[in-house]
């Protein structure tokens, strides 16, 4: 039944049939097998069910914050924030590159939407200091898959739909993790700006009343992340009410802080928020169909059993996992990869006593690098589009940073406490 499903998947997929589509076909051609028949009401019931669900509301919502503020100018003042502490580093606009990513997705929550606002305003500064366009690209590219690791992280909402956990705790699980990844980003650039000394070099020291201006005028894009997490952690508001509480933060300060946002922003931002939350929805929703019928087929159920009767050592299925998601990762997209995977294996990891949030936080993870490799690197063809490189010419740089992702990945795998120290303090 397995094979049936992911062969009649990655048939529609090869023919460049959207992903949801090809969800939807696939999910109608087990619905077709296990009932005997294709009831249209019961499709559609499936998918409003799917996306009938509290926790979903804060993809809109933070979508909707992420334009807000990247018109807003806070993207602009992150950027120079941390140029104005780590310019005058050699090869410092790569660190900038790192640290602003990783701010950034303690306000977005998305990968291409980190990727695009940071790598619009690093890419061209980065090649007017003489810093070489494919290797700025690779790092751009790579610091951008930080987005849905660091919390909010709309890929964990989703995961937190689909295994009945708490969004919270998968959002604080990704803290760590997200640094981890962004230290090892940082340790390559390092080793490469000092093979390279004679284009990396040490930028413009900026004066103490610079940094102060350049903080004073970040702050508020500063103050957003630590906001978001102390209302989850305190139980001020909950992950879901986080999504509206940064919209009301972006619409304040864009207006009144910053004053970079107009009236006339307001629709075009609406278009975008409606346009990407409606496909984000829509793979959602026939990934729900599918899942019901992945369910009813005892698909999980014989997985578990196929991957126990090999060894019921916690860390071999953990391997024999992870390097399924990094060769499923290479060939789609994280959120229908983990709308497609996460029902079947939960009950393998939770079988063998593994933590669900832990889980959740590694698939993630694990899933973001995909979102840099071609074939279908969403992250990889936006950096192409901004730096106008081919996708030969951005990988080949880009492999010494997936294969640091990698070992964080093993790192956080076997060593669950860098995953589980934070959740854990919520009791």
């Amino acid at each position: 039944m397995l094979t049936i499903f992911l062969g009649v998947l990655f048939a529609c997929l090869f023919t460049y049939l959207p992903v949801a589509f090809c969800l939807l076909v696939a999910g109608l051609v087990l619905m077709q097998m296990t009932t005997g028949s294709i009831i249209p009401a019961q499709v559609a019931q499936h998918m409003v069910r799917g996306v009938d669900s509290f926790p979903l509301m804060a993809i809109p919502f933070f979508c909707l914050a992420g334009e807000l503020m990247n018109v807003g100018g806070i993207s602009v003042r992150i950027v120079r924030f941390a140029k104005a502490f780590l310019g005058h580093v050699k090869g410092g606009l790569g660190y900038v590159t790192t640290v602003a990513s990783m701010l950034f997705a303690g306000i977005s929550g998305s990968a291409i939407a980190d990727t695009t606002a940071i790598g619009s305003i690093l890419l061209p500064i980065m090649e007017e200091e003489g810093y070489e366009k494919d290797e700025a690209t690779a790092l751009i590219i790579a610091s951008g898959t930080i987005g849905p690791v660091i919390p909010p992280s709309m890929p964990m909402i989703i995961y937190g739909v689909i295994a009945s956990v708490s969004v919270a705790k998968l959002f604080m699980g990704g803290i760590i993790p997200g640094i981890l990844v962004g230290v090892g980003l940082m340790i390559v650039w390092t080793i490469r700006t000092r093979r390279r000394a004679d284009i990396y070099r040490k930028g413009k020291k900026a004066t103490w009343k610079e940094r102060i201006q350049a903080t004073k005028s970040a702050i508020w894009a500063i103050i957003l992340p630590f906001v978001i997490l102390g209302g989850v952690l305190s139980g001020v508001f909950t992950a879901t009410e986080a999504g509206v509480v940064a919209v009301v933060y972006a619409v304040l300060v864009g207006f009144f802080g910053y004053k970079e946002l107009k009236l006339k922003h307001i629709i075009p931002i609406l278009q975008e928020t409606a346009k990407s939350t409606a496909s984000v929805m829509f793979v959602v929703g026939a990934a729900t169909l599918a899942a019901y019928y992945i369910t009813t087929a005892q698909i999980p159920a014989q997985l578990t059993h196929s991957l126990l009767s090999i060894s019921t050592n916690p860390y071999v299925i953990m391997l024999l996992i992870n390097i399924l998601l990094l060769l499923v990762g290479c060939v789609m997209d994280l959120t229908p990869a983990l709308l497609i995977l996460a029902p079947i294996l939960i009950p393998i990891v939770t079988s063998l006593g593994l933590s669900p949030i832990y889980f959740g936080v590694v698939m993630v993870c694990n899933l973001c690098i995909g979102i840099i490799t071609p074939p279908v690197g969403t992250v990889l063809y936006v950096g192409c589009g901004l730096s106008k490189l081919s996708i030969a010419e951005v990988v080949k740089p880009s492999l010494p940073y997936i294969a640091v992702m990698v070992i964080v990945l093993f790192i956080i795998t076997y060593c669950p406490g860098l995953i589980m120290y934070i959740p854990n303090l919520l009791g």
